[in-house]
């Protein structure tokens, strides 16, 4: 093996599958060398400090940067992040009610742009991007503890959710994993005890 071959990644996405598609998608985010940066789990509860705050207020204004995304479910653990995240397709609903209206009232002028649906990957890269920025002003302007050379890990898991079913289930395990941190497998405390 050389030295370049050591340094490719074994792709974890779906071959053939197009993650710019309408769908819902439970993803996990996980810090750089799972460094407990977000808070503390106390009695089978999540604990925030700032920096835990500030992630999960990014994670809930997604949308507003990429109104074709609806964050769902979500919860900040010590030293990652679960999440459900719903691609709708605005662009098509735009375009429907934007031909529905140049049927009543011809535009007369070029009409609004419709902006593409943007892909997960393109909506977790702009999430850590936004969160590692905010970080390192919280670092240098309100005195949060610096992170080692990078936030978030290279990658992120991700899953396709395929029916209600999957939605359901998936939504409870992010509700339940505060009380299930002493077994998860991101527990540093769990990683040394085995």
């Amino acid at each position: 093996m050389t030295k370049r071959d050591s340094h490719r990644r074994h792709s974890l996405r779906l071959r053939g599958y197009d993650y710019s598609w309408t769908g819902a998608y439970f993803v996990t985010i996980c810090t750089h060398n799972r460094a407990s940066l977000f808070g503390e789990i106390v009695n089978g509860e999540m604990r925030l400090n700032d920096v835990g705050r500030m992630i999960a207020t990014q994670w809930r204004s997604l949308s507003k940067r990429f109104p074709s995304v609806q964050p769902d479910a979500f919860v900040v653990m010590p030293n990652h992040v679960h999440g459900i995240i719903a691609s709708i397709d605005v662009g098509a609903a735009l375009v429907a009610a934007q031909g529905m209206a140049h049927r009543i009232n011809p535009p007369r002028r070029a009409t609004t742009r419709v902006a593409p649906t943007r892909s997960l990957g393109t909506v977790i890269g702009a999430y850590k991007s936004l969160t590692t920025v905010e970080y390192a002003h919280g670092v240098k302007m309100l005195g949060w503890s610096p992170f080692d050379g990078k936030l978030w890990q290279r990658n992120y898991y991700e899953h396709i959710i395929r029916n209600e079913t999957a939605l359901s289930r998936i939504r409870q395990y992010i509700k339940d994993n505060p009380a299930r941190w002493a077994e998860d497998p991101e527990n540093p405390a769990r990683i040394t005890h085995l």
